[in-house]
């Protein structure tokens, strides 16, 4: 079994974020990246299918050279190659970004290399999109499921559960096909020391997409505006057991208890 798992670079959850002079952007210079949380899980699924069922597995993402060290922590947990769609550090939106990964994609079947599964987490961290797997997957024609919670893979055919209502939905899909996962698939393991430093000898392969036409995808972005920030205020009420009449009364203020 061959599979691919897509992942995306995103600033760290946290940080905070402050826009650049023509507020077109996000002022990357104070920010941490890493990888989007449903992906991490997308990556470390990748994994365990192979240690499952055996094959090869592949991690792709879109990005600026930076990108090749959320790349190299994939490898490092036991992904075997990686591919950087290497771009100038803009932002693609999603519909460039579906295309940019079809046709590394068919270039990649063009050289004989094929996948039987695609692996996407469900949406990105940063943007909340949650259109690039299915895209791909209309794109290349392939059956797709979003949302899984839980992914087997038996004879050639994928058995996905994706919660709905206290209960489950369960798919089965042939092979090829597009998955996107959740976070809580699995609890993604972290890499280990002889595992970055594996993943640090390995090479990263590098391909540079032909960049959409501005206009062509969609609206135009102006510009970037932050949410206005709130302030809160923290009371203290009082240490051991001098505290308690302060808490009945707060609860009671905010009707947690009657009078």
């Amino acid at each position: 079994m061959n599979v691919l798992v897509c992942v995306k670079r995103v600033p760290e959850t946290g940080g905070r974020v402050t826009l650049t002079a023509d507020a077109r952007d996000i002022d990357t210079r104070y920010l941490g990246f890493t990888v989007s949380p449903h992906e991490e899980c997308a990556a470390e699924e990748a994994v365990r299918l192979i240690e499952a069922n055996g094959g090869s597995s592949t991690v792709l993402t879109l990005g600026p050279e930076a990108a090749s060290d959320q790349l190299r922590a994939a490898m490092a947990i036991g992904i075997d190659r990686a591919i950087l769609l290497e771009t100038d550090g803009q932002d693609w939106d999603p519909v460039a970004t579906a295309a940019a990964i079809v046709a590394a994609i068919q270039a990649e079947a063009a050289a004989g290399v094929s996948y039987d599964l695609l692996l996407f987490g469900n949406e990105a961290a940063d943007s909340g999109d949650f259109q690039v797997g299915i895209r791909v997957a209309l794109a290349l024609g392939l059956p797709c499921i979003s949302g899984v919670k839980s992914l087997e893979i038996n004879d050639g055919v994928a058995t996905a559960r994706r919660e709905a209502g206290g209960g489950w939905d369960v798919f089965e899909v042939p092979l090829p096909a597009v998955v996107a996962v959740r976070e809580g698939i699995n609890l993604p393991r972290y890499p280990s020391v002889p595992g970055r430093l594996r993943a640090k000898k390995k090479e990263i392969e590098r391909i540079v997409p032909t960049a959409p036409a501005a206009g062509l995808t969609g609206p135009a972005k102006i510009r970037l505006r932050l949410p206005a920030e709130t302030e809160g205020r923290v009371e203290v009420l009082g240490t051991g057991a001098e505290a308690a009449p302060a808490v009945v009364d707060v609860l009671v203020r905010i009707g947690i208890l009657s009078a």
